[in-house]
């Protein structure tokens, strides 16, 4: 009886889907009959908010005309507009004064937070624990939702090996089995269990495709990669997502294939929406349709509209491409109506899935919004998520933790007393200055330092939109922080970049310390080795002089909010640090680009001789790889066991022993290599990582099971493959270090 009910319930809960499926199509039917073609053509242009919608209304120029558009329902979405008091303003016009009536999705780049920030996505992805990846997630699309958001531009999935592409620091790293793990969990977190609550929103695949393999890491540039590497290491995250439900995907400032991304019918609608099915709206990146004409693929707007809409792009973000367009194109017959009528009836189909049409309000709560910001719950959420992301690089001479009775600190670096860089970039919601500072998070266990700055990072202005000044000639505080340095026990210096010096636009030649914070590392090394270097990044920095001078390094990331009292839990080990590095760190730029993925080439070498694959003046080796990072304890692997199971999968396990004198997390990573396939093979690739919690002395058995998922690969038209073969196995702490086995299928 009770598998009876049980059967019941489950039948019932998928009759009530189907038939929620049928009513908003029926619903989606009778809108279309009803709507003209220029209202239906509004329903696919997106424009930035172009109003305080607060004061009064605009009375001339291109403002008074999207004013216009809006009351005649030209509009289907507008972005940046956030909190409720002008999200209502500008849906009372949706809504009352338009013709049908139809609500605006009101869309946000909700990247790691709202108004609580969280550690930017790189380096939240080196907690490896994707519980806390949707659950900031989750937070974030509270907060964003009680502001009136109901659509992020998040996440975003591109991989990259090439940190010198400013907009790693957006991603989860160069590794597509991670970055589709990642990808998953964020999407869950955004849009939940039911889109149709109040407190989700949707969530956005982006960039689609390639963006992370710009040329020279310049952003914005051309992606010339095969279709071996599309399929293998640019797209996994974005098939991932889709197969969870991503309600909607963004496309590409790049070419791929000598086409620009958001003109490219091969990756829209031969695989999103043809292979994969996806059945959500595509939209264009910021005046992505706009630039082909820069690229050299459009002459005007009207062949923008023409190709972009023939690709599968649904909507245009701020290109004003095809509301000038369409309408002429269909009567060309240049455009068939059928495809714009696809491409609203997807974008209309969201809007009910989000409840906008039952309710278009519903987002709309000035009381929640006041509830929901700066949440204690989201705050403590933060903070989890800040100490999980700290990466110990180095850690010789054991000055880490550092004891709580410790005297005569000198703590230099102005990053160290920052209370906005640790906020990263993009946090278009957040307030300034509002993060804990390293000095206030050491405060709390110890008034038993001194500070000195030695010296001004920036000159000027601080902003998200505008290049950063740094200062590069300004050393008056030298002698005053050489003078504490002299005279203390320990250092804390924190160097790194700013947290608008990495983000969209912010590519980088060089990758070492911005402006003259090298020089006054060297300079307080002088008078003082005993150094604990806390590295504050958007990115994967060169830090060879630091690894070759120093004894502890701590990769802190852009933490945000809680970024000091998660520094200062770790220095002082009430958290014993587990971050792992989602990319490799080069030794120097000339390396780069760079993966520990990479193939063993027809000479992997070393030889004696220099007729093989290498530098002449520096190792292939990064300095610090993929997967790495230490802890205040240490873990022992053994007992490797390779088995076939019944249902023909490959089990591995390891035991993976604490053997150190505290309590730790591990991040246990299992690695494959295809020895001979039809194809090359990466040398490595990450097939699966568990992360475990060990009490001292306790050991731990880990299972993986391997199936055609992680043993098989695409050929270069797509297809995936699963051969008989041989395969390498390690088990480890990173990417270079574990026990290794084989087996054969």
């Amino acid at each position: 009886m009770h598998y009876k009910k049980l059967s019941f319930i489950i039948i019932s809960i998928f009759a009530m889907s189907a038939f929620a499926e049928d009513y908003i199509d029926s619903r989606i039917d009778d809108l279309l009959t009803k709507m003209t073609l220029e209202e239906k053509i509004g329903q696919m242009t997106q424009y930035n908010g172009f109003w305080d919608a607060t004061g009064p209304m605009p009375s001339e120029g291109e403002n008074k005309n999207k004013l216009d558009q809006l009351k005649r329902g030209l509009v289907g979405s507008v972005l940046n507009v956030s909190g409720t008091k002008q999200v209502k303003e500008f849906q009372d016009i949706a809504v009352k004064q338009t013709r049908l009536g139809i609500p605006l999705i009101f869309g946000l780049d909700v990247i790691h937070g709202q108004k609580t920030i969280f550690p930017i996505p790189l380096g939240e992805t080196s907690s490896w624990d994707l519980e806390v990846m949707e659950r900031s997630a989750r937070d974030a699309a509270i907060e964003a939702s009680a502001m009136g958001i109901n659509w992020t531009f998040a996440p975003m999935m591109d991989v990259s090996i090439d940190p010198r592409w400013g907009r790693v620091m957006e991603g989860a790293g160069e590794d597509p089995y991670l970055g589709a793990k990642v990808a998953v969990a964020r999407i869950q977190g955004f849009q939940g269990k039911d889109l149709s609550r109040s407190d989700t929103i949707a969530a956005c695949a982006k960039h689609f495709a390639g963006y992370g393999f710009v040329t020279a890491g310049r952003d914005y540039n051309t992606v010339d990669i095969g279709t071996y590497t599309l399929y293998n290491t640019v797209l996994p995250p974005f098939k991932a997502s889709v197969a969870v439900g991503v309600k909607t995907v963004m496309n590409a400032f790049n070419t791929l294939n000598g086409t620009p991304s958001t003109a490219s019918a091969f990756l829209q609608r031969d695989i999103l929406k043809g292979q994969w099915g996806f059945q959500g709206v595509v939209v264009s990146d910021w005046a992505s349709g706009r630039e082909m004409i820069e690229h050299g693929t459009a002459k005007n707007l009207k062949e923008v509209a023409e190709q972009s809409l023939k690709a599968g792009s649904d909507m245009d973000m701020e290109s004003y491409a095809y509301n000038r367009n369409l309408a002429e194109l269909v009567t060309e017959k240049k455009v068939d109506e059928s495809l714009i009528n696809d491409s609203v009836r997807r974008i209309l189909k969201l809007k009910f899935e989000l409840g906008l049409f039952d309710n278009p309000y519903k987002y709309i709560n000035e009381k929640r919004e006041k509830s929901a910001l700066y949440n204690k719950k989201h705050i403590d959420d933060s903070l989890d998520a800040a100490r999980k992301s700290i990466v110990l690089l180095k850690n010789s001479n054991g000055i880490l933790p550092l004891s709580k009775k410790i005297k005569n600190v000198a703590v230099i670096g102005s990053l160290a007393n920052d209370k906005n860089s640790p906020l990263g970039s993009w946090r278009m919601a957040s307030d300034d200055n509002t993060a804990v500072s390293l000095i206030e998070g050491m405060s709390r266990y110890t008034n038993e330092f001194k500070y000195e700055q030695g010296v001004r990072l920036v000159d000027g202005k601080e902003s998200f939109f505008a290049p950063l000044v740094f200062n590069q000639t300004d050393r008056s505080g030298f002698d005053a922080a050489k003078k504490l340095a002299k005279s203390a026990d320990v250092v804390v210096m924190m160097l790194g970049e700013h947290g608008f010096q990495t983000g969209e636009g912010r590519s980088q030649a060089n990758l070492g310390f911005p402006g003259l914070q090298q020089e006054l590392l060297e300079e307080i090394y002088s008078v003082n080795p005993n150094i604990v270097l806390l590295v504050s990044s958007g990115r994967p920095l060169v830090l060879d002089w630091a690894d070759k001078h120093l004894s502890t390094i701590v990769q802190t990331w852009q933490l945000g909010s809680q970024s000091g009292h998660a520094i200062a839990q770790v220095l002082f080990g009430d958290y014993n640090p587990s971050g792992k590095l989602p990319m490799s760190f080069p030794r120097s730029v000339g390396q780069l680009p760079m993966t520990y993925r990479h193939f063993a080439t027809g000479r992997p070498g070393p030889n004696v001789d220099v007729f093989w694959s290498h530098y002449t003046d520096e190792s292939n080796d990064p300095l610090y790889p993929f997967g790495y990072g230490l802890s205040y304890t240490t873990f022992e692997y053994s007992k490797l066991i390779i088995n076939k199971t019944a249902n023909n999968k490959i089990s591995v396990s390891a035991e993976i022993t604490n053997t150190g004198t505290r309590e730790g997390e591990e991040v246990v990573q299992l690695y494959l290599h295809d020895k001979f396939a039809s194809f090359i093979r990466p040398v490595k690739e990450l097939k699966g990582f568990k992360k475990i919690q060990l009490k001292v002395g306790q050991s731990l058995n880990v299972k993986f099971e391997l199936s055609d998922e992680e043993l098989g690969f695409y050929n270069p038209e797509g297809k995936f493959l699963v051969e008989p073969g041989e395969f390498d196995v390690m088990v480890g702490t990173s990417s270079v270090s574990g026990i290794s086995g084989s087996f054969s299928i």
